[in-house]
């Protein structure tokens, strides 16, 4: 009987393989080293077969260089797969446990993304990270200004426009030693303030171009920052990349952007 289904386990070096028939009868087990796999795929698993993978680092990778040799990709976040590890968990056993959660019949899976929406991806989670260190840096300025005494009212903005007085202001008490310190660590916001600028500025264009994103843009109360996710065929299905772009696969939380 030939495989339809194949669960692979991937990894960097070594992809653990479990092949069934259409009657779930276990036909193909093996591992393979990362420059043999496909290869070996090819040979055992007729085309058009279902090659079932986690939706982790290097799946989209793989999962386009399985469709473009004719078979039915399906990416499966790890939760998901999570409750089929029949025993103590290996790669042997992962193979195994994406072969059987990618057959369930009300499974859900992750949508193959392109290079180019993995592009768009990447520009989020850097403009998150860069929020993100922007933030840690404004909380580092506070922090280290407070123990001489001045504070800044709330909000970035507000820091900005204070930074320049402080650096001027002879009578603060601020020493000559800290004022130094405290221009490099002015002009270090000022390099993040400019990165997180490029990039919203980059995915912005990119909404402006993109016909899903300019779609839901037309009745989605949300910046265009929140419309280029994903392979997004549907309106639930951009807003559940939004929703789930930030958490890994493994996760069963959602988390959104703050800035």
């Amino acid at each position: 009987m030939s495989i339809s289904r194949v669960g692979i386990d991937i990894a960097k070096s070594v992809f653990h393989v479990h092949g069934v028939d259409r009657h779930d009868r276990i036909e193909w087990r093996g591992k393979y080293q990362r420059d043999k796999w496909l290869d070996a795929i090819v040979k055992r698993a007729p085309v058009g077969a279902e090659i079932g993978m986690e939706a982790c680092a290097s799946s989209h990778h793989w999962a386009r260089a399985l469709q473009a040799r004719g078979y039915h990709v399906k990416l499966i976040a790890a939760q998901f797969v999570k409750p089929y590890v029949k025993s103590n968990k290996n790669d042997r056993v992962d193979a195994e446990a994406i072969c059987e959660a990618m057959g369930r019949p009300h499974m859900r899976f992750v949508a193959v993304k392109s290079v180019a929406q993995q592009d768009v991806q990447a520009a989020h989670r850097i403009r998150s990270e860069l929020v993100q260190q922007r933030t840690a840096k404004a909380n580092q300025i506070r922090g280290l200004v407070g123990e001489y005494g001045l504070v800044a009212p709330t909000g970035i903005g507000q820091l900005r426009a204070a930074l320049p007085r402080w650096l001027e202001d002879a009578e603060n008490g601020l020493t000559d030693d800290f004022r130094v310190l405290l221009s490099g660590l002015a002009e270090d916001l000022r390099h993040l303030d400019d990165r997180i600028a490029t990039v919203t500025e980059r995915i912005e264009r990119h909404a402006q171009t993109d016909p899903i994103a300019k779609r839901l843009m037309t009745f989605t109360p949300t910046s265009s920052r929140g419309t280029t996710l994903g392979n997004s065929a549907s309106q639930g299905a951009a807003r559940h990349a939004w929703r789930t772009m930030k958490k890994p696969p493994n996760s069963t939380e959602f988390g959104g952007f703050s800035e």
